[in-house]
């Protein structure tokens, strides 16, 4: 394979790399939106969602220890940081 094929291969796999990395942060966008809409009726509603056990972020917080508290919701519920974050200082 000649040099300049090489460079054509990768330089086809990066833009590739770029427009599938695009589509995800779309998709992840329209979900964090959907999220906040879902969030909304649910509180309109006077609902609330099912939450996994939060008691550790709780005593974290307790200990004054937010950035651990926002941690481990994270991990706990499977939240993106700006979503814990938000979550958190909800909590406390």
């Amino acid at each position: 394979m000649t040099l300049t094929a090489v460079a054509l291969v990768i330089m086809v796999i990066a833009v590739l790399g770029s427009a599938v990395e695009r589509k995800i942060d779309k998709l992840n966008r329209r979900t964090a939106q959907l999220t906040r809409k879902v969030d909304l009726i649910l509180e309109h509603l006077g609902l609330e969602e099912p939450q996994p056990e939060l008691a550790p972020v709780r005593a974290l917080l307790v200990e004054g220890k937010k950035m651990h508290a926002i941690k481990a919701y994270r991990e706990i519920t499977g939240a993106d940081l700006k979503e814990a974050k938000e979550a958190v200082e909800r909590m406390g």
